[in-house]
């Protein structure tokens, strides 16, 4: 039976790490809880699989560990700011918390963000909007994934994008999805936990259907609704790199390459609630919006409908409780992390 790990355990593991490599002590709490959360949700591609990747990032220069944020634009409900190669955790809390305080005062908050780096899941940020009475809108360019329609070179990232509202009585509504038809991190997933991948997912570099992970990797990845996401990677591009300043297409660099600056860009807006109606009448209206969802007839195989985010925090709940049942080869990777980083005695598990 695989050890489960506490989340607890594990979030005091990896601040240590972070902490460790130079980021000052609540930054390196914040990175370690956007990715062990990612874990407890269930988006396992997100969680501390990428422990090392980000480590690895500040060890090889190209992410530094003390954020130094620049405002180069500050004009009312809109803003940019310089992420100066920092990293992309902080500085997306930075523009959410911007956002959200700019949505307050003039109703619709936006916020560019350029210079930045890999953030982990794009939910994490759009629900903190969420428990302000604030609906977010999110979007994150990143390293090429996919080619363009009709094309056979990969130089549009998996570039993933979250909507996010209250939802009264319930956990938020928490949309968060890349334009691929699988996120990159979920093959890197596969990969570690030695499984194939469904055909359709990829193609190798010659162009053939793969179910191999690391010909996936190393070829291109598939768009979701074939011109559709294609058309929504380059949307999320233009908000993100185009119109903030920052890099786009193929001057992004991925978090996998660890020795290459990433030039990624974000963009957020946040909209009050309350400038639109009384937030108890739009928690009412959500609560009815997903008793109707709810209420239809089941398809076969199914034993309930759930709305976006309903899974993940049923994941939370029962992950905290239950603790994390992480893959072998990624609890293979946080010993090696430990002993490289002398924290060994901190493993919240027993390395074999």
């Amino acid at each position: 039976m695989t050890e489960r790990v506490n989340a607890d355990k594990l979030l005091d593991f990896a601040t240590a790490v972070y902490a460790g490599a130079g980021m000052p002590g609540r930054d390196a709490h914040f990175v370690a809880d956007t990715l062990v959360q990612a874990d407890l949700w269930g988006h396992q591609s997100h969680g501390v699989l990428r422990l090392g990747w980000y480590l690895d990032r500040i060890k090889n220069g190209v992410m530094k560990p003390v954020s130094q944020l620049e405002f180069t634009v500050d004009a009312g409900a809109v803003a940019v700011i310089d992420g100066h190669d920092g990293v992309g955790h902080v500085i997306t809390e930075l523009a959410t918390r911007e956002a959200i305080k700019r949505a307050k005062i003039h109703g619709l908050g936006a916020v560019g963000v350029k210079m930045s780096n890999h953030f982990g899941t794009c939910m994490y940020y759009t629900r903190m909007g969420t428990q302000e009475g604030c609906a977010m809108f999110l979007t994150s360019n990143g390293g090429p994934a996919m080619a363009p329609w009709g094309g056979r070179k990969k130089i549009i990232g998996t570039n993933p994008w979250s909507v996010a509202t209250p939802a009264g009585k319930h956990p938020p509504f928490l949309m968060d999805m890349a334009n691929t038809g699988v996120a990159r991190g979920k093959i890197y997933l596969a990969r570690n936990k030695r499984q194939p991948i469904p055909e359709g997912w990829a193609i190798d570099k010659d162009g053939a259907p793969t179910t191999d992970p690391q010909a996936a990797i190393d070829g291109i990845i598939l768009p979701m609704a074939g011109h559709k996401g294609y058309a929504i990677a380059m949307m999320v591009d233009v908000l993100s790199g185009v119109l903030t300043g920052s890099g786009f297409l193929s001057q992004v660099h991925s978090p996998y390459k660890t020795d290459e600056k990433s030039n990624c860009g974000h963009f957020m807006i946040a909209i009050d609630i309350t400038k639109f109606m009384p937030l108890a009448d739009f928690n009412a209206r959500m609560e009815q919006y997903i008793a109707e969802i709810k209420s239809v007839p089941l398809a076969k195989g199914y034993d309930e409908v759930f709305y976006p985010g309903e899974m993940e925090a049923n994941n939370n709940i029962a992950n905290r409780r239950d603790g994390l049942a992480l893959p072998e080869d990624t609890l293979a990777d946080l010993a090696r992390i430990a002993d490289e980083t002398g924290l060994t005695s901190q493993l919240p598990f027993s390395p074999k």
